[in-house]
């Protein structure tokens, strides 16, 4: 004789509100993902195939997402920046400034790395308007510091300009080029102690 089979249960609906979260976690994923490959290879470099094998992910996600590997690296340019804007309180001190921006860096090396291809040329898709925002953020940091000599807080008697340029090559040193920074300093590149120690001498060399 026959038995009789219990009913299934019922597949339950995905909420869109589900959905909309699970898309945003495949967002991140991928952009995550996006970071480390570019930041290994390069744009040029790049494969999407490796970026969604990093993501573990569909490669077709990437193209439904952002459009291609151009969208991923147009919107990895937008969430830094956005991590340089948020990275202090507008009224903060110049060290806490320099250092905040030393931790944006050494955090994230991989994102380091994506800035320094890209001035490199491996920077395919920058528009001119890119250009001239990047213009205007570092002609505001210039301000910025000028604006911190008048107060005396740090020395007039280097430019401000200076003063922006070596906090840049000493913020990304440690990414271009670790081993010299090691082998001169005898600190670990990434470090919190090489950070501690160029934030000091910075400070030291613009004493008023």
């Amino acid at each position: 004789m026959a038995t009789e089979q219990s009913p299934r249960p019922a597949r339950r609906a995905v909420e869109p509100a589900e959905r909309g979260r699970a898309a945003d976690r495949t967002r991140e994923k991928i952009l995550r993902a996006a970071v480390e490959e570019f930041g290994a290879k390069g744009y040029s470099g790049a494969r999407t195939a490796g970026i969604a094998a990093r993501a573990g992910v569909n490669q077709q996600l990437i193209s439904y997402h952002f459009g291609g590997k151009q969208g991923l690296l147009d919107a990895l340019r937008r969430d830094w920046a956005a991590a340089q804007e948020t990275r202090t309180a507008p009224d903060a001190s110049f060290a806490e400034s320099f250092g905040a921006y030393l931790d944006v860096v050494g955090d994230r090396p991989d994102w380091s790395r994506l800035v320094l291809w890209q001035a490199l040329g491996d920077d395919p898709g920058g528009s001119e308007e890119q250009a001239e925002a990047l213009r205007t953020r570092l002609a505001g940091a210039v301000e910025r510091v000028e604006g911190r000599q008048r107060d005396g807080e740090i020395t007039e008697a280097v430019d401000p300009e200076f003063v922006m340029l070596l906090s840049y090559v000493l913020a990304f040193a440690p990414i271009a080029l670790p081993q010299h920074v090691a082998g001169i300093t005898g600190r670990e590149p990434l470090g919190a102690d090489y950070r501690a120690w160029v934030r000091d001498q910075l400070l030291a060399l613009l004493a008023p």
